[in-house]
């Protein structure tokens, strides 16, 4: 028997090819061809905010490399644009009515099926770090150290495996890039292939940018958007929502203090919620709190000039301007952050050699309003908010620098990435494998309309009404069914872009509009939605 198992191994071993040259490739070797995954994610990252899709705001030489890399997707959409339902779409390749995640509110069932958890059975070392959001510990994870809830831009507080840490000095951005690099680097001596969630908290809100960027951050100047004074003609569910810049936090959100602004005036998307404004300038405070006597230096002489700069423009012409650069100026270099540090994980895959075997994708859990509609946040299919970021490198199978103008949603990533790891695909999961797309062309069956849906109650936060769409490669019909607001809009994203003109009542587009509406109640059917 012995001798039976002996000539298995060798005739195994042997599968593998020649004894590889080095210590890396001997790794790649020993994982049998199967490829290393690492899914980089950010929170709240917009399209317009990458510069692999355009450079009009800022550059991000570092993301932009897996896109020189890999795969641009220019049509990539979510199920629910908000931040823990995102997750569970992701990570169980179903939509929100399906796998009962359905709002930030709503209980997320850790036992139900995930791809991480399937990767896992299959033989792959898995890990979480950064923002998991999910509350409960999903199966199948070998080391998870997360956020706890939102957590914070400054000396974070970790759960580590199920113990909560004290606070780690640092900024959250680069201790969680910390953290995955000391797990590369303990993969990178194993034979075992891996799978890792890096997993951003910015640029989610409040954005606070890392001291090493405060340096001239406030003569930065950005364009405003051709729609930033919205007056949501036609569309009374944007006019309702509270999310505009006009009233933003001045506390959280533009980082004044109260010496300069005792009274808050924004209602910072909490005008459902009794003292709201003042809880989240006391937040503020308490973020405020959390700095180490270094980072509190590095941070006063920028809140002085913020104070004072406020002051100058209070009650002018130029408020909706300043205020519009401040939000800017903090987002913008909150993503500064993540491509820094991005760029340190793609080095180290490189000078370890595991960047030929492993798989790379950079997404976020929605896109933002970087001022569109005068707004900032997310929730809305417009399309600022529907579509998210998606890059993908394998030099396996994706030739760099190209890029795929097909519709596709983050329910595709579970699919794709077992199907890529040799792991069978359930059958029940609805995301479909973006693989057929990796040569740049599109499969002539693939899909040509895709299915939204928010459910988040409109008497929470930012009072967004739900509803429900159904968006195609030039128009795009949104259901709104919240009581008060119900109704259709209708736009041509050709003619249209920006969404400005609710189409509905238009002549011109009375065949599309019937069209759209039967084929939302198609896509209702195909992907069982019953309420």
């Amino acid at each position: 028997m012995r001798k039976l198992y002996t000539l298995l191994l060798a005739l195994i071993l042997g599968s593998c090819g020649p004894a590889p040259e080095t210590e890396s490739s001997a790794g790649t070797q020993a994982r049998n061809g199967r490829p290393n995954i690492i899914f980089i994610m950010s929170d709240d990252h917009a399209q317009r905010a990458l510069s692999a899709y355009t450079d009009e705001l800022t550059e991000t030489p570092n993301l932009d490399r897996i896109a020189d890399g890999g795969m641009l997707f220019r049509n990539s959409f979510v199920t629910n644009s908000i931040c823990a339902p995102s997750r569970a779409a992701i990570l169980t390749g179903k939509y929100s009515h399906i796998n009962g995640k359905i709002d930030n509110l709503s209980p997320f069932d850790p036992n139900q099926w995930t791809f991480p958890e399937a990767l896992h059975r299959a033989g792959y070392r898995t890990s979480l770090f950064g923002k998991h959001h999910l509350k409960e510990i999903p199966h199948g994870l070998d080391e998870y150290r997360a956020l706890i809830d939102q957590g914070d831009y400054y000396n974070p507080t970790f759960v580590h495996n199920g113990d909560t840490l004290a606070p780690t000095e640092g900024y959250t951005t680069t201790l969680i890039t910390d953290y995955a690099l000391a797990e590369l680097k303990r993969n990178a001596e194993s034979d075992q292939p891996f799978m890792m969630l890096y997993w951003h908290k910015a640029p989610h809100r409040n954005w606070m940018p890392d001291t090493s960027d405060l340096a001239g951050l406030l003569d930065k100047r950005y364009p405003e958007p051709a729609n930033l004074r919205d007056d949501y003609a036609g569309r009374p569910a944007a006019a309702n929502a509270d999310m505009r810049i006009a009233d933003m936090f001045v506390s959280q959100d533009l980082k004044v203090l109260k010496e300069y602004e005792p009274n808050d005036p924004g209602t910072g998307g909490a005008t459902f919620w009794p003292d709201g404004t003042k809880y989240m300038a006391e937040y503020f405070y308490r973020e405020i709190d959390r700095l180490n006597p270094a980072q509190r230096a590095a941070w006063e002489p920028f809140l002085k000039r913020v104070g004072e700069e406020w002051q100058s423009v209070k009650g002018t012409d130029q408020e909706l301007g300043w205020r519009y650069q401040r939000y800017m100026q903090d987002y913008l270099a909150s993503v500064k952050s993540v491509d820094d540090n991005v760029g340190r994980v793609l080095d180290y895959l490189e000078e370890s050699g595991l960047d030929e075997n492993t798989i790379v994708i950079y997404t976020s859990d929605q896109g933002f309003y970087l001022g569109e509609h005068g707004w900032y946040d997310k929730r809305f299919m417009y399309e600022e908010s529907h579509r998210t970021p998606l890059l993908i490198k394998y030099p396996e199978q994706i030739e760099g620098g190209t890029t795929s103008d097909a519709l596709v949603m983050n329910i595709d990533l579970a699919t794709t990435l077992l199907e890529l790891a040799g792991v069978e695909v359930p059958a029940d999961l609805q995301g479909r494998s973006l693989t057929p797309l990796f040569n740049g062309t599109t499969p002539d069956n693939w899909r040509d309309h895709i299915y939204y849906r928010y459910y988040q109650e409109m008497n929470s936060f930012h009072r967004v009404a739900r509803h429900e769409g159904v968006r195609g490669e030039r128009y795009k019909l949104i259901h709104f069914t919240e009581p008060g607001f119900e109704g259709y809009e209708l736009y041509d994203l050709r003619e249209d872009p920006q969404e400005m003109e609710n189409r509905i009542d238009d002549p011109a587009l009375a065949a599309e509009k019937e069209r759209l509406q039967t084929e939302l109640r198609e896509l209702r059917r195909e992907l069982k939605v019953t309420d």
